[in-house]
């Protein structure tokens, strides 16, 4: 997504007025610290806001962007650890990293303001970067309800602006090659990103666990919403952290919701009369994830109720539970951390395996194919 986890200090500094470079990385090689589209941003007075490699090269970029504001002039940086230079700078993990450091004021990067806002609406938006052009980045914004393109470029900024559609709706990033009349690939690189509104967390049962995993979901970035038909129980001030606090039927609010495959679902009350009937919706659903909350014998009792709804074994075979992982929990918060853990593992195709554990790659390399991650 779109300068995610540092959206509400840029937008502070824009309302102060305060310069700053923005920075990006546009391209990952090998066991990089961080992906693709990771952002940064330092100030003119010498803020900072997140991190594009925890903590490798940071006091290198810090230095870079000074420059860049200084002179209103962007700048591509490339991190590799083959270099003696990315040793000097503190890339030791294995991969290779370029950057892009690009000047933020009233007169770079005017169309900042309009992504923010687009993005504040949650409504899908695309960004473009022209990273090559020796005046500085040309940026083009896209929408659902938005047209056009840089008047200077002709058909590789069609292209672009045909691909940047395309990724509307998606949280991607990447650095795309558009080809000229004539077939041949443009020297001039164009960095694409693009955000799609937030998942949703649906968690089902107003319980102290589901108050826990709404702030642990909403610190990940999910709109959290809490549900139950108790309203003795489901009230906002319990869930400060939710978005929404819903009193109804679980099973009938959830099969009123729009659930898509990025949608977290949680089933925390572990009572029969609710659990049944709410899985029956859930599992029918593309959500990426259903959990439900209960001991190995109340797991055993809920398969066996399913399947007498009717639930086929493929359907079953979504479910789990007991949710969460194997961490000994005990608190609300440690269930709360066991539970999203497993989230992160199952919607990243990962083993949950401590990487102690595993010979593989700690991060995904790009075009490799999935390998079994736990060690034989």
């Amino acid at each position: 997504m779109i300068w995610q986890g540092i959206r509400d200090g840029v937008r502070a500094w824009r309302s102060e007025g305060v310069p700053f470079a923005l920075v990006t990385v546009i391209r990952a090689r090998g066991s990089a610290p961080r992906p693709v589209g990771t952002t940064m941003a330092v100030s003119a007075d010498g803020r900072v806001l997140g991190s594009i490699s925890g903590g490798c090269v940071e006091a290198d970029v810090f230095e870079r962007a000074a420059g860049v504001i200084a002179s209103g002039r962007a700048e591509v940086v490339g991190y590799g650890v083959g270099d003696a230079d990315a040793f000097a700078v503190g890339l030791t993990c294995g991969g290779d990293l370029e950057v892009l450091l690009e000047p933020v004021d009233d007169t770079h990067f005017p169309e900042l303001d309009l992504v923010l806002d687009r993005l504040d609406r949650q409504e899908p938006t695309a960004l473009a970067t022209w990273i090559g052009d020796a005046t500085g980045p040309t940026h083009l914004v896209a929408g659902e309800d938005t047209e056009g393109e840089p008047s200077t470029l002709l058909d590789p900024g069609r292209q672009v602006r045909r691909r940047l559609r395309s990724l509307l709706g998606t949280s991607t990033a990447e650095l795309y090659e558009a080809c000229g009349p004539d077939g041949t690939v443009v020297e001039q690189p164009v960095f694409l990103q693009s955000s799609a509104a937030r998942p949703r967390m649906i968690v089902f049962g107003a319980v102290d666990v589901a108050a826990a995993l709404t702030r642990v979901g909403s610190f990940l970035g999910y709109r959290v919403t809490v549900c139950d038909a108790r309203p003795v129980f489901a009230t906002p001030e319990r869930f400060p952290d939710a978005e929404d606090v819903v009193v109804d039927w679980p099973h009938r609010y959830l099969a009123a919701q729009d659930v898509d495959d990025r949608t977290i679902i949680c089933v925390l009350t572990h009572d029969p009369k609710f659990d049944v009937p709410l899985l029956q919706v859930a599992l029918a659903t593309p959500a990426a994830y259903v959990g439900a909350m209960g001991s190995r014998r109340t797991h055993d009792d809920r398969l066996r109720r399913l399947q007498a709804a009717g639930v086929e074994p493929a359907m079953l075979a979504r479910l789990r539970s007991p949710i969460g992982l194997d961490l000994g929990a005990r608190t609300a918060e440690e269930t709360a951390v066991s539970i999203v853990a497993e989230i992160v593992a199952v919607t990243t195709g990962r083993s949950g395996v401590p990487l102690c554990d595993v010979d593989v790659p700690i991060h995904d390399v790009p075009d490799e194919p999935a390998r079994d991650r736990r060690r034989a």
